[in-house]
């Protein structure tokens, strides 16, 4: 995967170039024994975002990267930039990290690894974490709501049918025929029309990576937008849309993601795989709140994944 986030110590992580904060922006120094080089980037402080600090520290991000790419590195290590004194609010912090990475690998073949200190037990996404957790609270609650709904609703249908029963056995009359007739056409109409749907599904039924090449151009999206998206690596991506590999439910989540589908669509997708969207899983709930809310980027799923102990979309 091309992005990942890991808890762990930075300097025992084995990379071609880790960053490191210090007071000041310099070139890439003598290596490591886990890297061949080091960068060292000094994080900015939070000022109240009045000084354009946002700016600056997605500067140091692309640096960094930038430098990187230049010395021929295949993977490079970051800790989470401007969280220790005057430390900016973690969602932005996060958000500017993850801008940063996507737009690096729509053009950049590298592997970008997220170090979050074994000591640091807060939560990476901020509030983020929370408005998922009230998202998934709310959904297994409309389902319990649903379930007993529909319970009660099955009984009182069977009361309202043995009463009309009575009734008609008492007091009303048969339907005539005409009645009959009317019924029927209708019920055949019905069924005609599902006939022509499954017939017309035969027609345009094709194979995945043609479904997934007709997809992109329908959403008038680029490749590297979809895998940057959705953290999938250019090169299985492409063996994707030459039919050599298929895809796991967790891939197919990163690309519904990565193609900016809305739920039904989502839901659709899935089925073509042959995978649906589980009412039980917490990794699916929080794709779920991600797309209903349109924000299509499989890494900050990834990090709130992180977060509940839940593995990645990108495993």
């Amino acid at each position: 995967m091309p992005f990942k986030i890991i808890r762990s110590d930075i300097t025992k992580i084995s990379a071609d170039a880790i960053v490191n904060t210090a007071n000041q922006f310099v070139e890439i120094g003598d290596g490591v024994e886990s890297a061949k080089y080091i960068i060292q980037a000094s994080s900015p402080c939070w000022q109240g975002g009045k000084n354009n600090e946002d700016a600056l520290l997605r500067q140091y991000y692309d640096e960094s990267l930038s430098l990187a790419v230049r010395k021929g590195c295949k993977s490079i290590v970051f800790p989470l930039l401007a969280t220790g004194t005057y430390a900016f609010p973690k969602e932005l912090a996060i958000q500017i990290a993850i801008d940063a990475f996507t737009e690096f690998l729509r053009n950049h073949d590298m592997e970008i690894i997220l170090v979050v200190s074994i000591s640091d037990t807060v939560k990476i996404s901020g509030k983020l974490v929370d408005e998922v957790s009230q998202f998934i609270d709310d959904a297994y609650v409309g389902k319990a709501l649903e379930v007993e709904y529909e319970n009660e609703g099955f009984e009182e249908l069977e009361l309202e049918s043995l009463e009309f029963s009575q009734e008609v056995g008492s007091f009303g009359a048969l339907p005539s025929e005409d009645d009959l007739d009317f019924d029927c056409t209708i019920n055949q109409a019905s069924i005609e029309k599902d006939n022509l749907d499954d017939i017309l599904m035969g027609i345009y039924k094709e194979s995945f990576d043609k479904y997934l090449r007709r997809l992109i151009n329908r959403k008038g999206l680029k490749n590297s937008e979809v895998y940057a998206a959705a953290n999938i690596s250019k090169q299985y991506f492409s063996k994707l849309l030459k039919g050599k590999i298929k895809p796991s439910k967790e891939k197919m989540l990163a690309l519904a993601v990565g193609l900016k589908l809305n739920l039904d669509e989502t839901v659709d997708f899935l089925n073509l795989a042959g995978y649906s969207l589980s009412p039980i899983s917490q990794t699916d709930a929080i794709v779920e709140y991600f797309i209903e809310h349109r924000d299509y980027n499989v890494l900050k799923i990834d990090i709130v994944l992180f977060d509940y102990g839940l593995d990645p979309l990108s495993n």
